[in-house]
């Protein structure tokens, strides 16, 4: 299998498994880096999920954030089975606005057996950070 078949088998994978609100939200996997512990989601977040017009709530920003950083994990450990999280800390650095492309990048910056370290950054089609979050989350493995 070349890179390029297994980055595609890996990215059909984390959408598959993706939560329901990925899609309610407009939301799909595009690129997972395995040796790096990054992914990257596209978000088109329709106004349902919008305050003001076209304002993308704050909670959802966070949300789109948190999914990034769960599946850079997923993308690169396969014998983790859940992620919970101990901490989240999000700064909002612009509006975030619905009905346009988003790209949400998650990070792994440490992972240890049981704990890991993530980051994230939500940016504009103009590659402009509209918010950034960090992450400390409890790591489960499967027994084998």
């Amino acid at each position: 299998m070349t890179d390029t078949a297994s980055q595609e088998t890996l990215v059909e994978r984390l959408n598959e498994h993706c939560p329901p609100f990925v899609k309610l939200m407009g939301g799909h996997v595009i690129a997972a880096n395995p040796i790096d512990g990054s992914c990257t989601f596209e978000f088109c977040v329709p106004t349902d999920y919008c305050h003001s017009g076209d304002v993308v709530q704050g909670g959802f920003v966070a949300a789109m954030l948190d999914a990034a950083m769960a599946h850079a994990v997923f993308a690169s450990e396969t014998t983790v089975t859940r992620l919970s999280s101990l901490e989240i800390s999000t700064r909002f650095e612009s509006v975030t606005r619905g009905n346009a492309p988003l790209r949400v990048e998650g990070r792994i910056k440490k992972m240890t057996r049981s704990i890991a370290f993530l980051e994230a950054d939500i940016r504009g089609q103009d590659g402009e950070v509209l918010a950034c979050a960090s992450s400390i989350a409890k790591v489960a493995r499967d027994a084998s």
